[in-house]
């Protein structure tokens, strides 16, 4: 990357508080949270699905979730199963959706250098099955949503 001629001097100006990437970070900032986030896009909803499926405490699970309700990108829907208490779902809203392509950059990039081997999963176009990978490009295609995408486990990964 390059700056334009105006920003070349890069002791003249400084963005501080202003960065969006430092945003990201201060919101998605625990393992915690940007676990609930993967369990969201693999379809988690309930509470004590995502304490189990993350693998940690109740309450950590709980800051998550609160966290990223207050930034808009979960949102609780009330459900109630019959004779039980009614209770709250989380989804994903719009913000949260948005947030595929970071979610999977990462996992993209996890597996190329954090393997050893083949990655545990893949990420393909739900109708046509064929690999799909981040890059950034020019391109006004439009995105894929995470319900055009099916997680497949990879044939070749064993786990240790």
């Amino acid at each position: 990357m390059r700056f334009e001629k105006r920003l070349s001097d890069r002791d003249a100006w400084s963005i501080g508080d202003g960065c969006s990437a430092g945003r990201v970070l201060d919101l998605l900032s625990t393992r915690t949270v940007f676990m609930v986030v993967r369990e969201c896009f693999y379809g988690t909803t309930r509470f004590e699905d995502f304490a189990t499926r993350i693998g940690t405490s109740a309450p950590s699970v709980s800051r998550a979730l609160k966290q990223l309700e207050a930034a808009g990108v979960v949102v609780r829907t009330p459900y109630q199963e019959p004779g039980k208490r009614a209770r709250d779902e989380y989804r994903l809203t719009r913000a949260g959706e948005d947030l595929l392509p970071v979610f999977l950059s990462l996992v993209q990039w996890g597996d190329t250098y954090l393997q050893d081997g083949s990655p545990p999963l893949d990420f393909v176009e739900a109708d046509s099955g064929r690999p799909l990978s981040v890059r950034v490009t020019a391109d006004t295609a439009p995105d894929p949503s995470s319900d055009d995408i099916e997680i497949r486990l990879h044939p070749d990964w064993r786990r240790d």
